[in-house]
């Protein structure tokens, strides 16, 4: 499976039932290599031009399926991000 095939996929809160959203991206372990978290990047606000909301990180480890076209995740650390903002000099 390579990382696009997964972004394909919507993740799934098995308690819940809630749809979490697609993997946009993957977090690593610099010293292992190994997958730590799924990354889901929060929603646009006002189509983006008041930036996103926070990123929301899955941890591997509650990953309990990939199916053909979900991802079940049975988690209660979802833990949001804050992003560093950034002032842009004109």
């Amino acid at each position: 499976m390579t990382l696009y095939e997964l972004c394909q996929r919507d993740v799934i809160c098995i308690s819940t039932g809630a749809n979490l959203g697609k993997v946009d991206d993957l977090s690593f372990d610099e010293n292992t290599a190994c997958i730590e978290n799924l990354v889901l990047y929060g929603r646009l606000k006002l189509f983006g031009l008041l930036g996103r909301e926070e990123d929301t990180l899955i941890p591997w480890k509650d990953i309990r399926k990939i199916g053909s076209d979900v991802i079940l995740v049975e988690t209660k650390t979802i833990v949001p991000v804050r992003k560093k903002k950034f002032l842009f000099m004109i």
